[in-house]
């Protein structure tokens, strides 16, 4: 068989994501202080870019260069282009149009514009105030460490007892091995024993525990006076404590309900996870990007710039520019190439911090109108919506709407919320009415099992028969998955003798 070389015609069409589209759509997803990072990194990285000081006026963007020289449509129009992050552009059509940019008046047309859209510049009541002060707490180690450092210990007594706080995890439990551990020291095992003893001895009550039932009966085991019921409940009616099986624990210990029903009391006021006292969460702090708030009847909308700065084009660099347009120098090669990139790089940061911030503006202006009965209510009244609806209101595709509420936060006259929690699935009604939210039912779920009765608490199926006299058509595994998300015990488990 031969080999045969053919040559033919091919037309065609790619979608090409440009780096400056790409920088487009990074900006749309930051969140409010990550815009503020990136913004302060360009202004170190790019000679070009300046602040807009506090106390100065940004002028308005002008249509015609300062020698009367109208503005070049054409770069108008790509600029116009590279802004709109809805749809990828072709690199062609990015690169179109001259080499030699009319940067007198395309600098002329950005002299002081600031990339933002409507912004608050009053503070106002409704504005969330934010704690600075940070202070320094022990970690558990440290705490038990200066614990040991306390007592008069031989060296291997010493390095057993280290080995045994290092082997601790989070909530306070030991999970070494003692008897590995022992001989590391160079300890027998018996004396171990009695180290890791001491240590549980140590302040948290019942840290170095080495099961939920050890935990407990030494913290029952310190009690002034001792309750031997307390201790023998913990000791032999565990299973039954947890099932909250009172009547078969009096029967098994032959003792009085009451007695039994106080000594369930004591024993929920232990703390089953003792090293959680010093287990300090990840603060994570968040600014909101928007602000809405209530005047008179209406809600206003604002962009939150605090911290963000304003930005232009250098005066120095744009003097240098228009005053070489001026006298027709020309700068050298490599010279004129590296400014012309650092102004693109500089205009299409602004022009792109303009488009990220109107876009949000829409979004959320688009979500108030759908959303009104939950900023006047509640979030019981929350209606099922989806990316495709606020898509389809401000004229966007899914993915731009899935990029603008992600990691966004929007400040209300009821609380503080991230764009996403506005976007619900449908639960429907049994009469044929408007469907809810399912954020709405789970906050129904949430305050049925409030209200319920701890003696008799609800089962899945009467909760699913106390929403369906709200008109709410669930099934009984849905009000189970949604009880497991808002972190709600099973009915057998929230049940008290008490």
């Amino acid at each position: 068989m031969g080999i045969q070389l053919k040559q033919g015609l091919k037309l065609g069409q790619n979608l090409v994501m440009t780096p400056q589209l790409q920088q487009a759509i990074k900006l749309l997803q930051l969140n409010h202080m990550e815009l503020a990072e990136l913004i302060n990194q360009e202004l170190t990285e790019n000679p070009v870019l300046e602040e807009v000081g506090e106390n100065e006026a940004p002028q308005d963007n002008l249509e015609t260069a300062a020698d009367g020289e109208t503005f070049d449509p054409e770069i108008q129009q790509q600029a116009d282009e590279a802004s709109q992050v809805q749809e990828p552009v072709p690199e062609e059509q990015m690169l179109k149009g001259k080499d030699e940019v009319n940067w007198d008046a395309y600098l002329e047309d950005f002299n002081e514009g600031s990339g933002s859209a409507p912004s608050m510049k009053e503070t106002s009541d409704e504005t969330p105030t934010y704690e600075n002060t940070l202070t320094k707490t022990s970690s558990l180690e440290e705490h038990l460490q200066w614990q040991l450092s306390m007592l008069n210990l031989m060296e291997n007594e010493q390095k057993l007892a280290q080995l045994i706080i290092a082997s601790l995890n989070d909530d306070g439990y030991f999970e070494g091995d003692l008897n590995v551990l022992a001989a590391q020291a160079g300890i027998d095992p018996e004396d171990g024993e009695e180290i890791l003893k001491m240590i549980q001895n140590f302040d948290p009550l019942g840290i170095a525990s080495r099961n939920l039932k050890e935990c407990l009966h030494i913290q029952a085991r310190l009690l002034n006076p001792r309750q031997p019921l307390v201790e023998k409940i913990i000791d032999d009616h565990m299973t039954e404590l947890e099932k909250h099986n009172i009547p078969a624990i009096a029967k098994a210990l032959n003792a009085p309900i009451e007695q039994v029903v106080e000594a369930q009391k004591i024993i929920h006021e232990f703390e089953p996870r003792p090293g959680s006292l010093f287990t300090q969460p990840d603060t994570q702090y968040i600014q909101p990007d928007i602000y809405i708030q209530k005047v008179g009847n209406q809600y206003v909308i604002h962009m939150n710039d605090d911290g963000i700065p304003r930005l232009r084009v250098s005066s120095y660099y744009k003097s240098i520019v228009q005053k070489e347009a001026a006298e027709g120098k020309a700068s050298g090669g490599k010279t004129k190439e590296y400014v012309q990139e650092k102004l693109r790089a500089a205009l299409w940061l602004i022009r792109s911090i303009q488009n990220r911030q109107k876009t949000i503006y829409k979004v959320t202006e688009a979500v108030l109108a759908r959303q009104r009965d939950f900023f006047e209510k509640g979030s019981q009244f929350l209606k099922p919506m989806v990316l495709k609806d606020i898509a389809s209101d401000v004229g966007m595709h899914e993915s731009t709407i899935s990029r603008v509420t992600t990691n966004k936060y929007v400040h209300t006259p009821v609380g503080t919320f991230e764009l996403k929690y506005f976007f619900n699935s449908s639960i429907n009604s049994s009469d044929g009415s408007d469907a809810l939210a399912s954020s709405a039912v789970k906050e129904k779920i949430k305050h049925l099992v409030a209200r319920e009765d701890p003696k008799k608490p609800l089962s899945d199926q009467q909760i699913v028969d106390l929403l369906s006299k709200d008109n709410i058509d669930i099934a009984r595994r849905t009000v189970a998955k949604y009880r497991e998300m808002l972190n709600i015990l099973p009915s057998s488990k929230r049940k008290r003798a008490f």
